[in-house]
Order: structure tokens, then C-alpha cells, then sequence
């Protein structure tokens, strides 16, 4: 079986400008960005949330915290992954307590990674609250969790898979709908 493109759902300028209006929705949900700090999820949650990040230092001309996460360790699959499963390092460098948090990842799909990496930021400490931005929700939830700012809702088949390309990891920006051929 090999995964075959079936439709490009974003490209380069189409994610700029989402996450341009994720940037303004993020700054007016929380009434400016004072105790405000985005994290990226481990992989491409962390450049998106680079990027929000600059967007809103670009609209409010002040800088927030940026953390980076790895939830492997949190994940309820871990003993599915891999027999040594490839721990990478989780960089905050502040601490969370009273913050208001914003974790930023690319696809939202069962709701299992934004469960573990809840578990992971608590571990760290108690947030004033916590938000989620994704790039795409693809639904198909498990859990109980819904993003709080969404670049784009996208309902797909199982037999689907959305793939994000970022130029930080992949060399290119966009966002394509695979599916599995025979």
C-alpha cells in the first residue's frame, strides 16, 4: 500500500494568512498577550507555534514565551510505537504556573495527543488555563477535546490522512489530503 495525494487542502500564502488570524484570534481571546506563552507539540506544533508567535510580536510589538514539548512519554500508545521509542527533549524555559498557555500543534484528529500533552504541561506545574491551536481538525475525536482556535476544518474518511508540510521540517509549505492505494 502507498500513499497517494488526493487534494491540497493549503498552501504556502493560505497558511500564512491562518495563522496570521489564529495570532488575532489568540491576542483577543486573552485580551492582549500579558501572561500569555504558546508550545509547540513535538514536531511541526513547534515551528507553527514559532510562527504564531512572530505574528503576534509582529501585531502587539511585544514578544511571548515559546516552549517546546515532547510528549512521548505521555502517549497511551507508547508500548505500540517502538521497542526504544525516540525520546526528544522538552524546552520551557519558564515556568507555567499562572500562565495562560496555548498549545499549538498541526492536525487534531482522536484528541489523544492533546491528552497526553496536557498530562505532560500539568506535570510542570498549574497554568491559569490552557487553549489549543491547530493548523487542521480533521475530527474523528476519542476524547473529549476540542481546539479552541482552527485554522481549518476539514472532515475526512479514516482511510484518509492529512499531512502537513512545513519548510522548517519538510522544505515546503502546504497541507495535502492522502489516501492509501493498492
Amino acid at each position: 500500500m502507498q500513499l497517494k495525494e488526493k487534494v491540497q487542502l493549503m498552501d504556502a500564502d493560505k497558511i500564512r494568512r491562518t495563522l496570521t488570524r489564529i495570532a488575532h484570534e489568540i491576542i483577543e481571546k486573552n485580551k492582549g498577550v500579558e501572561n500569555l506563552a504558546l508550545i509547540g507539540i513535538r514536531r511541526r506544533g513547534v515551528p507553527l507555534a514559532q510562527r504564531i508567535a512572530a505574528k503576534i510580536a509582529e501585531i502587539e510589538g511585544k514578544s511571548v514565551d515559546i516552549g517546546i514539548l515532547d510528549i512521548t512519554l505521555y502517549r497511551d500508545d507508547l508500548s505500540t510505537l517502538a521497542q526504544q521509542p525516540v525520546v526528544h527533549k522538552t524546552e520551557i524555559p519558564f515556568s507555567v504556573k499562572g500562565k495562560k498557555l496555548v498549545l499549538v500543534d498541526d492536525v487534531l484528529f482522536t484528541g489523544r495527543t492533546v491528552r497526553a500533552a496536557l498530562d505532560a504541561i500539568i506535570d510542570l506545574g498549574r497554568p491559569a488555563c490552557i487553549q489549543l491551536a491547530v493548523l487542521v481538525d480533521r475530527g474523528h475525536r476519542e476524547l473529549p477535546i476540542r481546539a479552541d482556535f482552527v485554522g481549518k476544518n476539514v472532515p475526512t474518511s479514516r482511510k484518509e490522512i492529512i499531512s502537513v508540510k512545513l519548510a522548517e521540517i519538510d522544505g515546503e509549505d502546504r497541507v495535502i489530503i492522502e489516501e492509501f492505494t493498492d
